[in-house]
């Protein structure tokens, strides 16, 4: 006869408990990391969020998160205001610039469809473009022909996703050789 004392049922669910406390850091560690927050940027010709993505250009954060730049609506800055992605706002950094013609199709790639409002397209502060987006929740990528309206040289182009079911848009800075 087995003279051990058996464990009490508040005991075995004490030691589940911290056996599972003991476990959640190193699952948490071993679980792919993913981006807080997913959503779309330009990525032909590529923005800077894309270039960083791509290792062409050394940036923090938004290297592993293109689709985060995210602020208020009525921004025209190429982080969206988010100090995390600030380095976007350097035009210093040595972005590669796309030569283009004066009429340019820019890409965008989401990862969470948002409805629409519209996109809209600065060069130099100017707004060159508005395209409607119908309040509908566009497709994976959207495509847009923006005449940049007879500019020449280098260029930076805002490009903002003014999304219809939150108060934020997106934004996403290209930088243009326009010849």
């Amino acid at each position: 006869m087995n003279t051990t004392p058996r464990p009490t049922k508040t005991r075995r669910r004490t030691a589940a408990v911290t056996a599972g406390l003991g476990l959640a850091p190193l699952i948490a560690v071993m679980l792919p990391a993913t981006a807080a927050h997913a959503h779309g940027y330009v990525s032909a010709p590529p923005s800077r969020q894309a270039q960083c993505a791509q290792g062409i250009v050394d940036c923090g954060a938004i290297r592993w998160e293109p689709q985060s730049v995210e602020g208020p609506k009525g921004l025209h800055s190429c982080s969206g205001g988010n100090a995390r992605f600030g380095e976007l706002d350097d035009d210093g950094k040595g972005w590669q610039a796309a030569t283009v013609g004066n009429t340019v199709t820019f890409t965008w790639t989401f990862t969470a469809r948002h409805r629409t409002r519209d996109y809209e397209y600065y060069v130099g502060g100017r707004r060159v473009a508005v395209i409607d987006g119908g309040d509908r929740q566009p497709p994976a990528t959207v495509s847009h022909t923006v005449d940049l309206g007879g500019v020449s040289g280098r260029q930076k182009v805002l490009a903002v996703w003014n999304i219809a079911d939150t108060a934020n848009a997106f934004y996403a800075c290209v930088d243009l050789e326009v010849r």
